[in-house]
């Protein structure tokens, strides 16, 4: 049997936390999702929460285990999810370039998410972060083929660096606009182009 067969995997349901901040325990391992959705969250001392980034199937977290460094975020399943724990001196040659390229991923996906909260109004990162969203186990799609996000305003707002209350009102003039339809709990985007064209523009 090999040994990505014994692997300790878990099973995790939505808003639970998976990694606490703090350093890293010895012979931590680092983790990589199997299903559903993780998000890597950070909380200030007033309760504040910004979302760093989220991890996909496939892709992995806890990388601080690495080289012990201080967590300073939270990772918490967004949706049911999945998570294999995998020792670092178990990770294998395949394994270990995917995670170098998640990591560069991840970099990346920093820069994108700082040049947006400096650069862009609230309304395009708001685009931005739905379109983003349609493609994981939040989304799904309804009988006209449109995508449905499953979201609360607050977890929107962490996602942009904003409120709740300032993301609820743009998010009110887009659904006036007709780039989405807003219920309980859920988004449909309605106008993906026009979507895409927001979340494109520099200001």
């Amino acid at each position: 049997m090999s040994r990505t067969h014994i692997r300790e995997r878990a099973r995790f349901a939505p808003g639970e936390v998976i990694l606490y901040p703090g350093v890293p325990a010895p012979g931590e391992p680092v983790y990589r999702v199997v299903s559903g959705l993780v998000r890597i969250q950070h909380v200030d001392e007033e309760g504040n929460a910004l979302t760093l980034r989220f991890v996909r199937p496939g892709e992995y977290f806890g990388e601080e285990a690495l080289a012990g460094l201080e967590r300073g975020h939270f990772a918490e399943a967004l949706t049911e999810s999945e998570v294999e724990a995998i020792p670092a001196d178990e990770l294998l040659g395949d394994e270990a370039r995917t995670l170098v390229a998640g990591l560069v991923s991840a970099l990346a996906q920093g820069y994108e998410r700082i040049r947006r909260l400096v650069t862009q109004r609230l309304k395009n990162r708001i685009a931005a972060a739905l379109l983003e969203l349609k493609d994981t186990a939040l989304a799904q799609t309804d009988a006209e083929g449109r995508p449905v996000i499953r979201l609360t305003h607050d977890d929107l707002a962490a996602a942009v660096g904003s409120v709740r209350e300032t993301v609820t009102k743009v998010v009110g003039e887009l659904a006036r606009e007709g780039y989405i339809k807003s219920g309980y709990g859920k988004i449909t985007l309605t106008d993906l182009k026009g979507l895409e064209d927001l979340a494109s523009r520099p200001e």
